[in-house]
């Protein structure tokens, strides 16, 4: 009997692999087959309905056709964002403060590397969710025109060259050299544009000059799109000359046509239901209309849900034809098909990236090295830093020092071990005394909260047993009996992409916690928490605090009257569902009315004092509700440091003690009180997973700095226009013609540099290319990277121009003592100016190059730190074919 089951059941294989090989492969299934022809095959077999589903970001499976199920839209701005663990490097404001090009592909290499290794690790899992997919809505790379914009922190700062040879290497990081299928898919952002309020941000309509869009709003775009093969564009959701940004022809026209771009539109999320909303812009009447008016201009991808309501109707009433459709669902699909979705895995490279690299000890060095690499020496006065590690005791102070949030900046991933600025200073100085003191809120209404002690918890009114009672539910309605039952010290858990016991599903459970609060002291606290997916804390029967957020960790709280030593009832519940970060947090800001005479006594007692000041993700950031003094939706109102933390410092500067301020921050601050009465000054960003172990190398000499800034630090707002204006006069460096606090492009070391010109030619005629090479000397004694900067500028030009233009970077490292050629070639394109008609023209004149470590002024050029030549430029005028 057994022997003949065998033998039948080997009948049934041969059959079997009889009939499958027979069996015609579908075209669109065949790898010998370009990538277009499989897409027009697939595009032939859908239905009209398919069709609309598939231009939806959370794209349905269409199992018919064997069509996985696919959600567009992940996030990696300076690491795998919003899933879970992944390597976090500085935010990108900090990434352009590097100026390294070489070092943008080395993160977006890594970045990549931890995006396909989680990808196929979901997708063995069954999981094809947001956050989970191969297309990634990074980089923004909108120019940061004015402080005041909260999501500035996003971008590579205030000029268009630098951002463009960033975020080149990054796309091609990103993107991968593979010459079959795309790592990744990178999205360049917002087109265009768009760079604040983020208040009117839906309704807001720009018309900036034509100058201005030529040389400001659009080059690194086009850059992106030409030289980088960037895959993807976002359009905005502000209107450019009163047309919606998704909705406008002129910008396709722009990419397809002019600019080659053969890649797919994807909407920014929400903005096409925009073109209808009345508090919006309300250009059409309704989602059939609007989605109309955005295929119709190119749009292929909805994020919102305008494409689910109002496709179908659009082709109905025949504002939109099939054939018209049929464009934008082909370039999704060959996007698909270029990342290997419709492959089997053997076949993509990429797809054999193990999940082990994720959080790897190469990227967590790559982090560190990227966030010392980002860190701008504002001020040094008398080379006060390096600090000496032989230091005894030390006072680490302010309400930056010791929040893991302050690394992480807004678009991140979660590492598995941040390091506070406390902490790297702890663990730099085994053998002195470091000690901590808040001293001031961040700023004023806006809580300091921290974890609530487990001492503070009892499990009744009788406060005989510490804790919680805790029930785990295997449901996350908390339906039915509790699965599990125990008493938990605090609620303090991080489970990450598992569930609290092995035998509760990791992305569906729910959690109760019952029990007492006892607070130690009398007065206002601030009561909270913080989770993923979904918290509520109830105290006596009143709700304090709730969240629930698909896309972002951020901390909720309210405000209640509490007395010391009373008990008060406490009930939380946590619903976890569908998340790579399954955590819960419950958070209070205690009333302490000596904190800042605490600050100014552990100053008092130290050797030397290290202030972590500046601002917050939780003050500036896209479209946020916050209600602080000086911040409003996200953007800020003024641009210096809160009051509250200046006066803090103010109060302990009079102790005389060795003092650096370290800012933490995502735009240019204005401190201009701080630049004259702080000896030393740091300007760290948020830096990321290792960024408390940065800045102690860097205050304590183990890393010689040689960050500069990517944006200029005003002196006050009221030195630029409004915020709302989008003429570049008077903004950038470009453009500002008064004294800024620190200019673009500033850093100092703890080593000296000298320039000397070695060649550069007199005379050129128009249209020709200058080459220039400087000899760059490490005149000290300390080894360092150097930034060399090269600027042109036009002093005898009456055209369109900027006041000067840098053209030109290289990041160096030299030895004590060393010596290094660089060469710069200059192009025609990027010496000439605009004509009445807006078209870029070399003209014979003279041109000024300026090469060093900085902007030209006359002390920097009497000291050699940079060097300047006059060229003269002859023959007819040269006129640049865009």
């Amino acid at each position: 009997m057994k022997k003949t089951s065998v033998s039948y059941l080997f009948l049934l294989w041969i059959a079997g692999f009889l009939f499958f090989s027979c069996k015609e492969v579908q075209p669109y299934l065949n790898t010998k087959l370009s990538f277009e022809e499989r897409a027009d095959d697939l595009l032939s077999r859908l239905t009209i309905e398919e069709k609309a589903e598939l231009m939806r970001f959370d794209s349905p499976a269409i199992d018919r056709l064997g069509i996985p199920a696919y959600n567009w839209w992940n996030e990696c701005l300076h690491g795998v964002g919003r899933s879970g663990l992944a390597t976090v490097f500085p935010q990108a404001i900090g990434m352009a403060a590097m100026w390294d090009s070489r070092q943008m592909f080395d993160i977006a290499t890594a970045i990549s590397d931890e995006a396909r290794a989680k990808h196929h690790h979901y997708v063995a899992q069954g999981k094809r969710g947001i956050y989970q997919g191969l297309t990634f809505w990074t980089p923004n790379i909108n120019i940061f025109r004015d402080p005041r914009w909260g999501r500035g922190m996003e971008t590579y700062g205030e000029d268009p060259f630098l951002t463009a040879e960033l975020a080149i290497p990054f796309i091609k990081g990103l993107q991968g050299d593979d010459p079959r299928y795309l790592k990744l898919v990178a999205t360049v952002k917002h087109f265009a544009v768009h760079s604040g309020p983020e208040s009117n941000r839906h309704s807001f309509d720009v018309y900036p000059s034509d100058y201005d869009l030529a040389e400001t709003y659009l080059p690194h775009f086009r850059r992106s799109v030409q030289e980088a093969g960037a895959y993807s564009v976002m359009c905005a959701y502000n209107r450019l000359r009163g047309e919606p940004c998704c909705g406008d022809k002129y910008l396709e026209d722009l990419l397809r046509n002019k600019w080659g771009f053969d890649g797919y539109i994807v909407s920014d999320c929400g903005a096409i239901s925009d073109f209808y909303r009345e508090s919006a812009h309300h250009v059409v009447s309704n989602a059939a209309e609007a989605s109309a008016k955005a295929v119709k201009a190119g749009t292929d991808l909805n994020c919102g849900d305008t494409y689910a309501k109002g496709l179908l109707d659009a082709l109905k009433q025949n504002l939109i034809t099939e054939a018209e459709l049929d464009l934008s669902v082909r370039r999704l699909l060959l996007a698909r098909f270029r990342l290997g979705m419709f492959d089997p895995e053997g076949k993509v490279s990429y797809a054999q990236i193990p999940i082990d690299v994720v959080d790897c000890e190469q990227h967590r060095l790559l982090a560190l090295e990227s966030a010392r690499k980002s860190m701008v020496l504002l001020k040094n006065d008398n080379n006060l830093l390096p600090f000496s590690k032989e230091v005894k005791k030390v006072a680490v102070i302010g309400p930056n020092a010791d929040d893991p949030e302050i690394l992480l900046g807004n678009y991140n991933g979660y590492p598995s071990d941040g390091i506070t600025p406390l902490r790297g200073i702890i663990e730099k100085l085994p053998h002195a005394e470091v000690a901590y003191a808040q001293g001031a809120p961040l700023a004023e209404q806006l809580p300091a909260l921290s974890l609530i002690p487990s001492d503070c918890f009892y499990t009744d009114k009788s406060l005989h047993t510490k804790g919680l009672h805790a029930e785990y539910f295997d449901n996350n309605r908390f339906e039915g009996g509790a699965k599990h039952m125990r008493v938990d010290p605090n609620i303090d858990f991080v489970w990450w992409d598992t569930a609290p016991f092995e035998d509760l599903p990791q992305a569906r459970f729910a959690i109760r916690w019952r029990g007492v609060l006892v607070p130690p002291v009398t007065g206002e606290y601030a009561l909270g928490g913080e989770a993923f997916t979904g918290f509520k804390l109830m105290v006596d029967g009143q709700v304090v605090a709730e969240g629930r957020d698909r896309h972002h960790a951020r901390k909720q709280y309210g405000y209640m009257q509490l007395e010391a030593g009373k008990p008060y009832e406490i009930e939380v519940e946590y619903i976890q569902d569908e998340t790579e970060y399954a955590h819960v947090k419950i958070l209070w800001d205690l009333p302490n009315p000596r904190l800042r005479q605490e600050a100014v006594d552990l100053a008092r007692s130290s050797d030397l004092v290290i202030f972590c000041m500046g601002l917050s993700p939780r003050l500036e950031g896209e479209e946020m509700r916050v209600e602080v003094p000086g911040f409003a939706g996200g953007d800020r109102v003024d641009i210096k440091i809160p009051a509250v933390q200046t006066e803090l410092m103010k109060e302990i500067l009079q102790l005389n003690k060795p003092t650096v301020l370290v800012l933490l921050n995502g735009s240019a601050l204005s401190i201009e009180w701080e630049a004259q009465n702080i000896p030393a000054i740091i300007e760290a960003w948020y830096p990321g997973q290792a960024g408390g172990q940065a800045i102690a190398d860097l205050i304590f000499g183990d890393y010689n700095p040689a960050g500069r800034l990517p944006v200029t630090f005003y002196k006050d707002v009221n030195q630029i226009p409004p915020f709302d204006s989008y003429d570049m006069r008077g903004k950038t460096y470009r453009y500002f013609e008064g004294e800024p606090l620190y200019e673009f492009g500033f850093g100092l070391s703890y080593t000296t540099f000298k320039y000397r010109l070695r060649s550069i030619p007199e005379k050129v005629k128009s249209g020709d290319e200058i080459a220039v090479t400087v000899d760059v000397t490490n005149t000290g004694e300390m080894d360092g990277d150097e930034v060399v900067q090269l600027y042109v500028s036009l002093p005898e030009s009456n055209l369109q121009k900027p006041v000067r233009a840098l053209q030109g970077f290289r990041r160096i490292h030299l030895k004590s003592g060393e010596t290094r050629s660089v060469e710069f070639r200059l192009k025609p394109h990027q010496i000439a100016a605009r004509n009445h008609e807006n078209v870029p023209v070399v003209e014979a004149g003279k041109l000024q190059v300026s090469v060093g470590g900085k902007q030209p002024d006359a002390a920097s050029l009497a000291t050699g730190k940079v060097v300047q030549a006059l060229v003269e430029i002859e023959g007819d005028n040269y006129f640049i074919n865009e």
